[in-house]
């Protein structure tokens, strides 16, 4: 009887939906366990990475079903996004036939793994029936004062009339048209996350199951600092400059002022100057930058003066005002003070920019070259600092506070790098923003009865500009309040919304009467155990926290937290090839170490992760169909730890189908046994015994290793286990043995359903089962089993082996010492001399060091 994968698969596949299996009910009587990986967006095709999120996800779900917790494993799809867009300008396809075409693929192959999907609750967020509960706390929210609106700096191609996000600027120009993007002001819709920085900050320490890189993460955006907020006023001007800083102390070595280009203040400072082209010309090219880039410590400062000076509110010195390419709007308040002889990146720019390096702050014991040739940031006494001189630096602080306070120019307070949501996007394929513009009224929210707001589907998408601008049908309405005629907001959400509440729709599949019903939520909520790449550790988890937060604000929940515990799994990588002609090549574009094309020598071997653009992407359903799905689950499970990047090897498939094959082999083997009538006698034999052993340690050491996550070490175990029941197959003789063996063979398969289902329950039913092995329970271990009665000590002398003792296993280490040291043979060795130190290994070695 072959191994024939194919059939195997598709026929369990069939047999789980048929039956729906796997299907979620609300029972009290259950401990319930809410298992969920972050849902895809339908590209169009599953890749690795995926195969291994949703193989993570499924082990963990089929395992705590085996031990007998109530199941809710959904799965669903992220279906709005501009790529949906990009595609319909490229190939003339309108997004939803795009989309809905990739999610009917992409369903199929999820399938064909065999995770344990309750597909009943499936949701697509494209669909009205989900968006329109979106768009009903989008209102509740602007009700309560969670959304406003406000002009902000962005992006313009004028060729596609659109703005583009800084990712899609490469080189100043736009990605698909190669424009000069120009950078705009506009008015953008908002979330006030703001007002939950403080709640977010606290309550993760709620999280105590999540990784502590993630939640170093988390805290690190959220960005707490207490501080000094200061007020400079603008030489010759009204305006005055907000300053947020951790060190008041060095105020008095402020020798310029550092705005970030989007500042309110940025184009008010060089307005009507012979400098405006000039300076307006910085500001686009800075804006057009990588934020991560700008603020590098390697990238080079850059400034432009606006010729405005400001106003020290303690000294009175005035200090020139410049526009700097390393200070962030989302950073404190969007300006610095620029102290260069007591900040490394204020003196790089000073230095560069030939401005003043003032020391205020000298070290007690230490001596500063003069001039500087770095930024002193330690501690020590002020000087250049008016009535403050001599006083300690850290003293100091409260006094400079003390004072600005006085003089109404300065105040301590609590400053986030946190900044609100912006979730306004300039583009058709999302979520319409339920609000209209009236000329009596101005914006106004759409009424709920009015709701959904429906995306509508008869619209050209040329590349150029937002359709929805263009669709008169759309944007001309009435207007909720007065009646009166009234315009459309054309923007539509960030995907980031759909994603922060989807978890809780899957509690109530489609309910109709609201975005879920609340004691479908009370039931499953929070998610037990939440799975996903760590590139999303920041966004979608930080901000699925603040909309759990404002839902509960909002009465529609009872808990603040949505995820209990959390797992980041690393990514899949594979080799690549590069051409320095013709760039990424595919394995079939090179010869004999050459490219094809054009006969250059390709470097070979650098590992990246799995992506189309480097062409080193391995096709899911080839692996599938050639090894089986149950394969490629334990290649990606087996490879690597979870939380660690997962090397690519067509040898490890190979080796995961030998493995696989070995089980079937075995249990073929032996399927006369399992139709014996023979009972249990009393475990006497040593044999008996071996057999419980190996049986109960590779049940204590895969549960084990499952509840840690550890699923690699899992299969490690059992792999070790088949080693283990092949050697005992052969020893077999007598009734007793042979039924003890069965039941380890029936371990065997209970242990590798999580990870092979197919295989398992086709081996499961072919040995007269007629029940579903992905609902049995969980064998458990008997520690008794697991203790074996005696074990051999090696007794070792200088390293050498000198004598074997059979003691009880575990004894303890003074017992097994003193019976190793008063041994005959050892006896004749250490006598006499001095034993300098003694090594022990329980249940294995002992040592004696001896001169």
């Amino acid at each position: 009887m072959i191994y024939d994968h194919k059939y195997i698969e598709m026929s369990w596949q069939k047999k789980w939906s048929d039956e729906e299996i796997f299907k979620a009910d609300i029972k009290e009587d259950k401990e319930k366990f809410y298992c969920l990986e972050m849902f895809p967006y339908p590209s169009g095709k599953i890749h690795m990475g995926h195969i291994r999120n949703y193989a993570i996800g499924d082990v963990i779900a089929r395992y705590k079903l085996m031990k007998g917790y109530n199941i809710l494993h959904p799965m669903g799809w992220d279906a709005f996004g501009l790529p949906a867009e990009n595609a319909a300008i490229n190939s003339n396809i309108h997004p939803l036939k795009w989309t809905s075409d990739n999610i009917n693929h992409m369903k199929e192959q999820l399938k064909k793994l065999g995770i344990s999907y309750d597909w009943s609750k499936e949701l697509t967020t494209y669909e009205p029936s989900y968006y329109i509960w979106e768009q009903k706390i989008f209102v509740e929210m602007y009700n309560k004062g969670l959304v406003y609106r406000k002009r902000t700096n962005v992006n313009w191609c004028p060729e596609c009339l659109t703005v583009l996000a800084n990712e899609q600027v490469e080189d100043g120009k736009c990605w698909r048209c190669s424009s000069e993007v120009q950078v705009q002001e506009q008015y953008n819709w908002f979330f006030k996350i703001t007002s939950y920085a403080e709640e977010l900050l606290n309550d993760i320490d709620k999280l105590k199951n999540w990784p502590p890189r993630v939640i170093a993460m988390q805290k690190n955006w959220i960005g707490k600092s207490i501080g000094t907020e200061i007020t400079f006023k603008i030489k010759e001007s009204n305006e005055k400059l907000e300053v947020f800083t951790t060190r008041p102390d060095t105020i008095c070595g402020v020798t310029f002022m550092s705005l970030a280009p989007e500042h309110q203040l940025a184009k008010k400072l060089i307005a009507g100057t012979e400098h405006e082209r000039d300076g307006q010309h910085f500001i686009n090219s800075i804006l057009k930058e990588d934020k991560k880039v700008r603020i590098a410590t390697d990238k080079n400062k850059r400034g432009f003066f606006t010729g405005k000076y400001a106003i020290n509110p303690i000294t009175g010195y005035e200090v020139p005002i410049f526009l700097a390419n390393f200070v962030l709007l989302e950073y404190g308040t969007g300006a610095v003070m620029g102290v260069p002889a007591h900040d490394q990146r204020d003196f790089e720019f000073a230095s560069s920019m030939g401005l003043e390096i003032k020391l205020v702050i000298k070290p007690v014991d230490e001596e500063l070259n003069d001039p500087l040739d770095r930024a002193f940031v330690g501690s020590g006494y002020l000087v250049n600092s008016n009535q403050f001189n001599d006083m300690d630096n850290k003293t100091a602080i409260s006094k400079i506070i003390e004072f600005l306070e006085n003089n109404r120019s300065g105040k301590k307070t609590v400053n986030y790098k946190l900044r609100d949501w912006c979730i306004s996007r300039q583009r058709y394929w999302g979520t319409p923003i339920p609000i209209v513009y009236c000329e009596n009224c101005g914006a106004v929210p759409v009424s709920e009865k009015d709701l959904p707001v429906i995306l509508p589907l008869n619209v050209k998408i040329t590349g150029l500009g937002n359709p929805l601008k263009r669709s008169d049908a759309f944007i001309n309405t009435l207007c909720p309040s007065c009646g009166g005629i009234a315009r459309r907001e054309t923007d539509t959400m960030d995907t980031f919304v759909e994603s922060s509440w989807y978890f809780l729709r899957f509690c109530s599949g489609n309910y109709d009467k609201a975005p879920f019903k609340k004691e479908d939520v009370n039931y499953w909520m929070p998610v037990d155990q939440y799975i996903g790449g760590i590139e999303h550790a920041i966004m979608h988890l930080l901000y699925s926290r603040f909309y759990t937060k404002v839902l509960r604000d909002l009465n529609y929940l009872d808990f603040d937290e949505p995820f209990t515990s959390l797992l980041t799994q690393g990514m899949v990588c594979k080799e690549t090839i590069k051409c320095p002609v013709h760039g990424w090549l595919f394995p079939e574009e090179v010869k004999d170490n050459k490219c094809i094309k054009c006969s250059a020598d390709v470097k070979i071997g650098r590992i990246e992760k799995m992506s189309k653009s480097k062409k080193n992407v391995v096709d899911p359903d080839d692996i599938i169909d050639n090894y089986g799905a149950d394969t490629a689950r334990v290649f990606v499970l087996f490879a690597a730890p979870p939380e660690k990047d997962l090397e690519w090897s067509k040898e490890g498939i190979e080796g995961a189908y030998r493995f696989l094959s070995r089980v079937w082999r075995l249990i073929i083997k032996n399927i006369n046994l399992f139709v014996e009538d023979v009972a249990h006698d009393e475990i006497k034999s040593v044999f008996s015994k071996e057999i419980l052993y190996h049986q109960h340690s590779a049940i204590k050491k895969v549960t084990e290793d499952i509840e840690r996550f550890q699923l690699n070490t899992a299969l490690a175990a059992i792999m070790e286990y088949t080693n283990s029941l092949y050697l005992l197959n052969d020893k077999l003789s007598n009734g007793a043995d042979r039924k003890l063996f069965v039941d380890s063979l029936e371990t065997l398969l209970k242990l590798i359903t999580p990870f092979s289902p197919h295989i398992a329950e086709e081996l499961w039913r072919l040995t007269k089962h007629l029940d579903y092995l992905s609902m049995e329970k969980w064998p458990e271990y008997i520690q008794d089993f697991i203790k074996k009665e005696e074990t051999i000590l090696v007794v070792q002398v200088n390293g050498k082996v000198r004598s074997q003792l059979n003691i009880p296993r575990n004894t303890a280490k003074l017992e097994a010492m003193t019976m190793a040291r008063e041994n005959e043979k050892i006896q004749k060795y250490i006598k006499g001399k001095t034993i300098i130190k003694e090594i022990y290994v329980p249940n294995k070695l002992v040592n004696f060091v001896i001169k």
